[in-house]
């Protein structure tokens, strides 16, 4: 059996129940942004200030960036697969380059360990 003195159904931490207790909350606006699958975000802004909302707002259930307009959803951001060290050098040079170095680094090897 716990002991203690915690009053059964608290936690450690919690904050004064209502809005009584913890005071007014500062005036909201609430902003629309609809995903490619159709989920509404609507995330809330400051009303005191004068805001810039963002074009885009991830949607939180599948992730696709949402816009404010319902109609015309922003396209899905075309993910680059992951490329190796390899792939990235076979992109900047042709077979023939890559043959060239090759054979320069073993000269260079061989010349190396026929010195010793």
């Amino acid at each position: 059996m716990a002991g203690g003195s915690a009053i059964k159904g608290s936690r450690v931490g919690a904050g004064p129940l209502g809005e009584t207790e913890r005071g007014d909350v500062a005036p909201r606006i609430w902003v629309s942004y609809w995903c490619a699958n159709g989920h509404e975000t609507r995330p809330s802004f400051s009303s005191e200030v004068e805001i810039v909302t963002p074009e885009t707002w991830d949607c939180p259930r599948c992730g696709l960036p949402g816009g404010q307009d319902q109609a015309n959803p922003p396209s899905a951001l075309r993910n680059e697969p992951y490329k190796t060290h390899l792939a990235y050098v076979k992109e900047r040079r042709s077979d023939e380059d890559g043959v060239a170095l090759l054979d320069e680094a073993l000269a260079a090897l061989r010349a190396r360990r026929s010195r010793r």
